[in-house]
């Protein structure tokens, strides 16, 4: 298939083209940089020069690629994972999903694309008992950041499920681990915990879901070729509470064991969030992805062979 992908360049971008490619796709890709388009075409990628933001532009470019399916995964995440940078960057990070995002899609639309792939969030279910699935809520009550971000994406999947004569499949990913993400072995996550300043809130019941961002990748792809419209969460088989995966995590990095600190001062250092992600995150189900798109994701990779593992 003809397949045009923006947000090629980010974390998934870079091993989505890598897997797109493989599995005999051409693939199009969207950045407004001559010096990445020249990297694109050096990979076998054809590059269509727009910035994300020039809503002509953009849907001039989509309608002379004339893809079959096009692949969304725009962000603008820093490469520093603290309560500082990430409010840094979240003005631009929701002008990019939601006023790029419109342009891509809208271009989209007119270029008559069959179907179309966004990512989205499968760690903000709302809290409850057992695991979210594809049917659940995301948590637009949340601590403030969390619930901003989710009214956000729950507003960009709506938009996308219920544009017509198109095939709209919404990715929901856990956390990314892997090369290129805050919690690769010299990630910016890894750093801080052998800093010793990523610590245990409270009891650390808080269910992270994770996704290797190449299995992320090879989702997507067989999403994008036998996926059914609709949302798919796309986690590995393994949800854990941050004090099993983060004690694994350290010992994995040979860095000391992560301090631990009541919610009362994870309030005061940071913030309400901070006591959210620590405490009353809920895991996510991937029983759908499994099923449907044959999906098989790998072990998390600090918790083979892991003691903390074994003890839980």
């Amino acid at each position: 298939m003809r397949i045009f992908v923006a947000g090629a360049t980010g974390a998934i971008g870079r091993p989505l083209l890598t897997q797109l490619l493989a599995q005999g796709h051409d693939v199009i890709a969207l950045t407004r940089s001559l010096d990445k388009a020249g990297i694109l075409a050096e990979q076998g990628v054809e590059a269509a020069i727009a910035d994300v933001f020039d809503a002509d532009a953009v849907k001039a470019a989509v309608i002379h690629a004339q893809p079959e399916v096009v692949i969304e995964q725009l962000t603008a995440y820093p490469k520093t994972y603290t309560r500082e940078s990430m409010g840094a960057a979240a003005a631009l990070n929701t002008r990019i999903r939601l006023e790029g995002g419109a342009n891509v899609l809208t271009a989209a639309q007119a270029a008559g694309v069959r179907r179309y792939l966004k990512q989205s969030i499968a760690f903000w279910g709302v809290p409850g008992n057992g695991l979210a699935d594809e049917e659940t809520p995301l948590s637009l009550d949340a601590s403030p950041a969390v619930a901003a971000d989710a009214r956000i994406v729950t507003e960009l999947e709506r938009r996308l499920l219920e544009a017509p004569n198109l095939e709209g499949i919404v990715l929901r990913y856990g956390f990314f681990y892997g090369p290129g993400t805050w919690f690769a072995s010299d990630g910016d996550v890894a750093q801080q915990v052998r800093q010793q300043q990523f610590p245990i809130v409270g009891n650390g019941e808080g269910v992270w879901s994770w996704i290797h961002i190449e299995d992320a990748a090879i989702a997507t792809v067989a999403a994008a070729e036998r996926g059914n419209p609709g949302i798919y969460l796309i986690t590995d088989d393994q949800p854990l509470t941050v004090s099993e995966w983060l004690s694994a995590y350290a010992q994995w990095l040979n860095a000391p064991p992560p301090p631990q600190i009541s919610v009362e001062e994870a309030l005061r250092i940071g913030g309400a969030d901070a006591v959210y992600y620590g405490t009353q995150m809920r895991g996510a189900w991937n029983a759908k992805a499994k099923c449907e798109l044959n999906f098989q994701p790998r072990p998390l990779e600090w918790m083979v062979n892991s003691a903390v593992a074994h003890a839980s």
